[in-house]
């Protein structure tokens, strides 16, 4: 698939932007916040429903039209071709006057095809892959970085795990709220009842949450290992070894009494199996639930490290170690997407070449040839080597205007 349209309005430096795309290659260079990454950020989030530089919607909003604008509001559109169609996008931040007294109102508007859709809608009807230079800490961030990721990357291409993850979190919270309320009680004793309801909802679509990630997690060690293998050399091989706060596998005697990181299949495990499994150990744990006053168990505690051969990169590895970790995982990630979609994704790369030394680079661009689009910012053109360049669109980026510069 491939962008061939976007249309941004008050979205960050854009006031108003119209830009037409061609296949292959683009080149967005320019000197630094300019609008380049604010144009990959505005693609990306009509893929994903949000922006990876931001957790507020509101701070897309273009500050001049949040002061000058009685309703401020950014409007981001594109056209879409896959093989099989044309797909229409459009999300609307809107800031709405609040009552006397009150905060404004934000307001999301989301259409596919003119039809007024929710967010997960959006994250199926264009695949993006995404290189950030911050994302080479991703072996050394908290598990919530990499829960996130792997949120983002599922949710792109199965929309049962993304209504799962959604519903997932607000049980969570809605049981967290009454583990509170039955501390501060002090009534455990008639907490069964209660929690009963909470703990079958969480099983549901907790099992669902569990059951994709192992799979997936499987699927994209299969494309980032062989990666890997070329990056190093043949020095190391990578494994992306998921760890479930809750393990439906109980682990091999061996592995207790040795430590040693051996790996094991939690992707064949039946669903039914899970949820059983996950409903035995948060009724297990209730107590220390209560006590605690949060849900202690489940996959909003999930994690997975990168290992190369035993070695815990995110512990042991050095820093070139993990950038080329996270870069054999995001080459594995846009196999995989095309694997699972049967169209390359659009690819979204942020400077991630200034990172990479001349051989890093080379086997990036090589890698990555044969995708349909490739939409990449630079303060340096001299990284591109002149063949990459006479073949690639490339436009100047400067405050928010964008001119061809060949």
């Amino acid at each position: 698939m491939r962008l061939t349209h976007l249309s941004l309005v008050h979205f960050r430096t854009y006031h108003s932007l119209e830009l037409d795309f061609p296949p292959g290659s683009v080149l967005l260079h320019g000197m630094n916040a300019q609008g380049k990454t604010s144009l990959l950020e505005a693609i990306y989030y009509l893929a994903t429903a949000h922006s990876p530089h931001t957790s507020s919607d509101r701070q897309l909003i273009n500050w001049l039209a949040l002061r000058s604008e009685p309703r401020p509001f950014a409007k981001m559109s594109a056209e879409v071709v896959t093989r099989d169609e044309i797909r229409k996008l459009v999300v609307r931040l809107i800031l709405e006057p609040g009552l006397p007294g009150q905060e404004p109102r934000f307001k999301k508007e989301i259409y596919v095809n003119g039809v007024r859709r929710h967010s997960a809608d959006l994250r199926a009807a264009l695949n993006a892959v995404l290189f950030l230079p911050q994302d080479m800490a991703l072996v050394e961030g908290s598990p919530g970085e990499r829960r996130h990721y792997l949120d983002d990357v599922l949710c792109q291409v199965d929309s049962v795990y993304c209504h799962a993850l959604t519903e997932y979190g607000k049980v969570v919270t809605q049981r967290n709220a009454l583990l509170k309320q039955l501390q501060e009680r002090g009534d455990a004793a008639d907490a069964s009842g209660q929690l009963d309801f909470w703990d079958a909802q969480i099983t549901e679509y907790g099992a669902t949450l569990i059951s994709a990630r192992a799979i997936a997690l499987a699927e994209l060690e299969l494309h980032a290992g062989p990666i890997h293998r070329e990056l190093t050399a043949g020095a190391d091989s990578l494994r992306l070894d998921y760890r479930p706060s809750f393990d439906p596998l109980a682990p091999p005697e061996y592995q207790l009494e040795l430590g040693l990181n051996v790996p094991v299949a939690r992707a064949g495990l039946d669903r039914d199996e899970i949820r059983e499994r996950l409903s035995a150990r948060l009724a297990q744990g209730r107590d220390e639930d209560i006590a605690r006053g949060q849900t202690l168990v489940g996959p909003h505690r999930d994690d997975f490290r990168f290992l190369a051969g035993p070695v815990d990169l995110g512990v042991y590895g050095s820093r070139g170690q993990g950038r080329t970790a996270v870069l054999a995982l995001k080459l594995a990630e846009t196999s995989w997407l095309r694997d699972r979609v049967g169209e390359w994704p659009v690819l979204l790369l942020d400077e991630v070449l200034a990172e990479l030394d001349q051989t890093r680079r080379v086997d990036l661009l090589n890698r990555i040839n044969g995708a349909e689009q490739i939409v990449m910012t630079t303060t340096d053109l001299g990284l591109f080597a002149d063949d990459f360049r006479r073949k690639a669109a490339v436009w100047e980026v400067s405050e928010g205007t964008i001119t061809n510069s060949q």
